[in-house]
């Protein structure tokens, strides 16, 4: 795993590495050398490149990249906004004109649009992590010029006017095609817009380990496919479909079956050794003529109780949710499983809809729960907006597991999960997973490794899984972004599980 630094975070960071003894400069030193790299290889000679630098650090990196780009032979020119601010901005600004680097120290959009017509790249260098307010009316037009530039457009660090900690738009933000991040991804980049602005990352090294001895404690992270892969011991050869654990879904209203059916059938792609659909009695004739390996049993409306607890009797994991419905009889069958039955609980769709406005409730259940909303959900959950969740994912969260004392997976092209104060990223997946469908095959990976692992990590793990078989379904449609269903997403977890080996 890969810790996600807040702006603030990032700063002590850098403190830290100096106080260490790493002179600041040899920071921006390798960072502009990195991204240089970066650059080089996106657009190799004879592109021209054109650099903007604010006044800051990020401003000194972008210094640093024209210099060695000019030191390589490549025609490189600097639109410098304003004098540089800090002692190693200046040292590198001091030193790029030294060797003979051409600078424009202009502030008028007329200047920048003017070099930037001439160029096959443009690299933004204004203000990276550091900005914390929206751009004034000047700023704003100068980013605009560069977002109509002709050329390949790269970012250092990040894309300026994009708040490093939400992921929001600070009042224009470069669109950048390619982001070079320097030592540490931050939670912006971990949002739907982030990503849609930053466009490709590439990690870049700055010469210090992700972790220093008396740093920041990092609360985020980025999981990676090799953990997930740890995660998940091979079965011994004398497993068997109950050691590889008995789970249930619940859920599958009239008109509405095929969202249960497809996370009972995932759960089985994905590990279970056993998976059994717990709907409706009303829904039961229906699902018990399309199953082959999944099974299926019925809530009685006559003896609701006691029929749910045959349901779920030795089973190690639950789910509720999908399809299951809305009214007063579902209300009644999520209350009395998320209190009345004591293992691990994933609650899902209409089960999280259910709980609308109950969410400190979860708090004194029995059991571990998990939930996997998406942002709509999730407000109703803490009675908000969608639009509040997403202006700020990592603050909701977090807000969301400290309400609920349950573990939260907040679905989204980037997904996350909390769990106290801790944060886990997977940014695994594609556009293709925006189908009918793909939620629920999420809930079966979900419950299908809650029978096995701790609720962080089998919703951490669940995450990647999903978006791992949709790149994999992707790479042999030729990297198609769509037309994927639901149903055949759960045939790629074998694949995928087996290549995390």
């Amino acid at each position: 795993m890969r810790p996600i630094l807040t702006r603030a975070e990032l700063r002590a960071f850098d403190r830290r590495a100096v106080e260490l003894g790493v002179p600041s400069r040899s920071l921006m030193e390798n960072a502009g050398r990195a991204a240089c790299d970066v650059v080089e290889r996106l657009a190799p000679p004879p592109a021209s490149v054109v650099v903007v630098c604010g006044v800051g650090n990020n401003g000194g990196d972008g210094l640093v990249v024209a210099r060695h780009l000019s030191l390589r032979g490549r025609k490189v020119r600097v639109f410098l906004h304003g004098a540089p601010s800090s002692p190693d901005a200046a040292a590198n600004h001091d030193a790029f004109v030294a060797l003979g680097g051409a600078v424009v120290a202009a502030s008028t959009t007329a200047d920048l649009a003017a070099l930037l017509a001439e160029a096959d790249v443009v690299v933004d260098a204004l203000f990276g992590t550091g900005l914390s307010r929206p751009l004034d009316a000047a700023l704003r037009a100068l980013v605009d010029a560069m977002n109509r530039a002709p050329g390949l457009k790269i970012a250092i660090d990040l894309p300026s006017g994009l708040d490093a900690d939400t992921g929001q738009v600070l009042g224009g933000a470069f669109r950048a095609d390619h982001t070079v991040k320097l030592a540490h991804r931050c939670p912006g980049l971990a949002t739907a817009r982030g990503r849609a602005l930053a466009g490709v990352l590439h990690d870049a090294d700055i010469g210090v380990p992700a972790t220093l001895p008396g740093g920041p404690r990092a609360r985020a992270w980025r999981v990676e496919p090799g953990d997930v892969g740890a995660w998940l011991a091979p079965r011994g050869a004398t497993a068997h479909k109950y050691t590889a654990g008995s789970v249930a879904v619940v859920g599958g209203s009239p008109g509405r079956t095929g969202a249960a059916l497809l996370a009972a059938e995932a759960a089985l792609a994905a590990g279970a050794g056993l998976s059994t659909l717990v709907t409706w009695a009303s829904s039961a004739p229906s699902l018990e003529a399309r199953v082959k390996e999944v099974m299926v049993a019925s809530v009685d409306p006559d003896r609701p109780e006691e029929s749910l607890a045959l349901a779920l009797s030795n089973k190690r994991a639950v789910a509720v949710g999908p399809g299951l419905g809305l009214g007063d009889g579902p209300t009644a069958l999520v209350d009395g499983i998320v209190h009345g039955w004591d293992g691990p609980k994933v609650l899902d769709a209409d089960a999280i809809t259910a709980l609308a406005g109950r969410a400190s409730s979860l708090r004194s259940a029995p059991g571990d729960i998990i939930l996997t909303p998406h942002a709509g959900e999730l407000a109703r959950l803490l009675g908000t907006s969608a639009e509040e969740i997403e202006s700020d994912r990592f603050g909701w969260v977090r807000r969301a597991a400290g309400a609920t004392g349950a573990t939260v997976l907040l679905k989204g092209a980037v997904t996350l999960v909390a769990q106290g104060d801790e944060v886990w990223v997977s940014d695994a997946g594609t556009p293709a997973l925006a189908t009918a469908g793909s939620g629920d095959v999420l809930t079966g990976i979900v419950v299908a490794l809650a029978a096995s692992l701790a609720p962080a990590r089998a919703a951490v793990a669940a995450a990647c899984l999903h978006g791992l078989a949709a790149e994999a379904w992707s790479a042999a449609a030729g990297g198609a972004d769509r037309g994927l269903r639901a149903g055949e997403l759960a045939g790629w977890l074998p694949r995928v599980l087996a290549g995390l080996r």
